[in-house]
């Protein structure tokens, strides 16, 4: 194999691929990118067996072939080569080795050969359809802070996306709780997505799609059956398994009848928190909200570092109500918000609260109370 290629397009590439390779593996082959040599380009291909990025790049072919080697040593060093270098990649007959070349810079990476290199076959994926990038990143990035990171509750490691009919219109709706708090965003159902399966992409796949939407134009092509997704951004390709779980029925845990409703100033509302909570234990990082007509009360009463209290003005009129949330909780939720009001509707200090920034709006979140 041999070939040369522009710095900056192996160094986006591998920057693409590399993350999904996790630092300490026990298997060597996955601590490796796969480097082929194909007539269109130079493709990269990175696994962790649950996830696979692929690209290709624009590359001088002189010799096809390929052959893999450690994908965190290749970027390093690529990523400290001068900027506008060209890079040659070179293995000869004895291809337990690569040579990389650039200006007067050598070096020799161990490889292994491509056939010890594991194969993500995704198999048949039925649905397919397009979704804009901005949707996407909006679905995710608003769901994402939600997701449970308790591992024996395994169907809560990631998010649910399914579609469902809501008020006369197919959507396309990403939903994503911790036991604690729920977040549901929803966005126009795309053509050919109707009838998908519910599915739920995991956490490390979340990451990694937030991160390639960035590079995305403006849809991305999404693949799926009912065990894995394979996204198109552009020039990459990530394929990824699904979890293998039922999703609870998370439409039982919004609660329809919250009568009482707050309306804050969010920003206000948020740095209020903030400040209030400073005084909070690490761990239960509770903070009280006690509410009368026109007034909020925020508290936090600790009894190792001492108490502190801070008063807004709010619209509010229902009956006065005293209820406790986790500080930390109440910030992740208000910071999704797009508006410059925060809409709390509330029952008792014993049940869930729904918060948006306006009646209707397409994200909405429950977060449960804490005992104060």
């Amino acid at each position: 194999m041999r070939v040369t290629v522009e710095r900056a397009a192996l160094l986006k590439s591998l920057g693409h691929v590399h993350r999904v390779v996790e630092r300490r593996n026990t298997i060597p082959i996955l601590s490796n990118v796969l480097l082929r040599a194909e007539p269109d380009g130079l493709r990269l291909k990175a696994t962790d067996l649950d996830i696979e990025v692929t690209e290709t790049i624009p590359a001088d072919i002189t010799d096809p072939g390929a052959t893999t080697v450690p994908a965190h040593v290749i970027y390093d060093i690529v990523r400290k080569l001068p900027e506008g270098a060209q890079v040659s990649l070179e293995t000869t007959g004895d291809t337990s080795q690569m040579q990389i070349r650039s200006g007067r810079s050598r070096f020799m990476l161990q490889a292994l050969p491509e056939s010890d290199f594991p194969d993500l076959a995704a198999g048949d994926l039925p649905h397919r359809f397009s979704l804009g990038a901005t949707d996407l990143r909006r679905l995710i990035e608003k769901t994402q802070f939600a997701i449970s990171t308790e591992e024996t509750r395994y169907y809560l490691n990631g998010i649910y996306f399914h579609t469902i009919e809501s008020e006369g219109e197919t959507v396309l709706r990403a939903v994503a709780t911790d036991g604690h708090r729920l977040a549901r965003v929803e966005t126009a159902a795309p053509a050919g997505a109707e009838g998908m399966p519910g599915v739920i992409v995991p956490r490390k796949a979340v990451a990694e799609i937030l991160k390639l939407v960035e590079d995305a134009g403006e849809s991305v092509g999404i693949e799926l059956s009912s065990a894995k997704v394979r996204l198109t951004f552009g020039g990459v390709v990530l394929t990824s398994k699904l979890i293998d779980g039922t999703f609870p029925d998370y439409q039982r845990v919004i609660p329809a009848g919250n009568d009482k409703r707050l309306t804050v100033e969010r920003d206000d509302f948020a740095r209020a928190v903030d400040r209030v909570s400073t005084i909070s234990s690490e761990r239960g990082r509770a903070v009280k909200l006690a509410l009368s007509e026109g007034r909020l009360v925020l508290s936090v009463n600790n009894p190792d570092s001492g108490s502190a209290t801070e008063e807004l003005e709010v619209d509010y009129d229902a009956g006065n109500l005293d209820i406790g949330f986790n500080a930390r909780y109440l910030l992740d939720i208000t910071a999704q918000l797009d508006g410059d009001t925060a809409l709390f509707r509330l029952a008792d200090p014993g049940s869930p609260t729904v918060v948006q920034d306006r009646d209707g709006a397409p994200a909405l979140y429950v977060l449960m109370p804490m005992r104060v």
